[in-house]
């Protein structure tokens, strides 16, 4: 057994061991699991994939007379303003209004904010005695606001689906493009080197754990959106299908273009590409045997986007290995496969939250509680009102 402390004393000492999860990977394929325990203290793992459900909370300061926002733009990029008078928060898949730059989303404003551009404000105020000011204009940056982080509902999804389409139109989602007829296949989590499958039950990541989130210092907020526990799993506990999520926060003060960019996916919306780095302390053996798994070993769901519900059918499982080798089967047919999460920017990340841990710049946090692993999956149906179907 081995302690947080005893792992952040051996970082400041210069003497930890880190290594990559791929790393990790293959030093148990030669080395096994029990001298693989012996050697490394810290195993870092990251993802670079779309993250939709994140957004940025930013507090502009007081205008000269005041003013209470209750409408706002940023850069014709609607931002909600029910908070209080200049709180507003930024959610990575607002679209700009009408028919001009349909491209552009809220991800898109956020990563100009963080590689220091200058973002255009306008605010319409609700004229009140201590509010007097009915509407602001002016130029912002990330030095002329307050507070600028970033605040996501929903982030590292353990696990995902395949999307396929098996009708005769394409299809425009959030995987991308769809082709007819079976056309293509596209999977958005990296797979084995995904930080929640390499901790399949949430023992080591809690709430108060820190991350390396968008290049700069993130904590885990609480559970994500959607966190779904009970997933049916393999024996070697990773899910099926989507499972946990987690809800992250960090100083967007502090991020790194690279590792935060905004998105757009053809004729669906915008989104936010986000790189999230997590370290998997090595307090026990049983941490190494988990993170050996390998992309043979884990699984996800095609699901069929042609059938217009919340539940589609789906043409079984297929394990990363096979997605990975760009050609998947499905009722006889070969069809080709890409990904969303990019596995090298993924590889990136990781190998930065190492060096950043063996130069004594990055130490470990205790979890103050544990994410909770009883949530069901509630769907919303309606109840008592009458169908309606558009």
């Amino acid at each position: 057994m081995r302690t947080i402390a005893e792992i952040n004393d051996k970082i400041h000492q210069h003497t930890v061991v880190a290594w990559t999860v791929e790393e990790l990977k293959t030093k148990v394929n030669e080395i096994g699991v029990s001298k693989a325990f012996q050697q490394v203290d810290v195993i870092c793992t990251g993802t670079f994939e779309p993250m939709e459900s994140s957004g940025a909370v930013i507090n502009l300061g007081h205008t000269d007379p005041p003013i209470k926002i209750r409408q706002c733009w940023l850069d014709g990029i609607p931002a909600y303003a029910g908070f209080g008078a200049v709180d507003l928060y930024l959610g990575a898949t607002a679209m700009a209004e009408g028919e001009t730059n349909v491209e552009k989303g809220g991800g898109h404003v956020i990563e100009d904010l963080i590689a220091g551009k200058s973002v255009h404000l306008k605010a319409i105020g609700q004229k009140t005695d201590c509010y007097p000011r009915a509407s602001f204009e002016n130029t912002i940056t990330k030095d002329t606001i307050n507070q600028f982080y970033l605040f996501n509902p929903r982030n590292l999804y353990q696990n995902f689906i395949v999307g396929v389409n098996g009708g005769d139109r394409e299809l425009f989602t959030y995987l991308g493009s769809l082709q007819p007829r079976l056309g293509n296949a596209v999977y958005s989590n990296p797979g084995a080197i995904s930080p929640l499958m390499n901790d399949p039950d949430l023992q080591l990541i809690g709430i108060g754990s820190k991350v390396l989130l968008g290049g700069g210092i993130g904590y885990v907020a609480w559970e994500g959106t959607q966190h779904f526990p009970l997933q049916k799993r393999l024996p070697n506990r990773t899910p099926i299908g989507p499972a946990a999520t987690i809800s992250l926060i960090g100083d967007a003060k502090q991020m790194n273009p690279r590792w935060v960019r905004g998105c757009y996916f053809h004729n669906y919306g915008a989104s936010l590409m986000l790189g999230v780095g997590v370290p998997l302390p090595v307090l026990r053996e049983e941490v190494i045997r988990f993170c050996a798994v390998q992309d043979s070993e884990i699984v996800a769901p095609v699901i069929d986007f042609s059938i217009p519900r919340r539940v589609r059918p789906t043409f079984g499982l297929v394990t990363y290995e096979q997605l990975k080798s760009g050609r998947i089967k499905i009722e006889g047919k070969l069809v080709r496969v890409a990904p969303l999460a990019s596995i090298y920017l993924s590889r990136q990340i990781a190998e930065e939250l190492k060096d950043l841990i063996m130069n004594g710049q990055f130490t470990l946090t205790e979890p103050v509680a544990p994410i909770p692993q009883e949530r069901s999956f509630v769907p919303q149906d309606q109840r008592n009102s009458p169908l309606t179907l558009e």
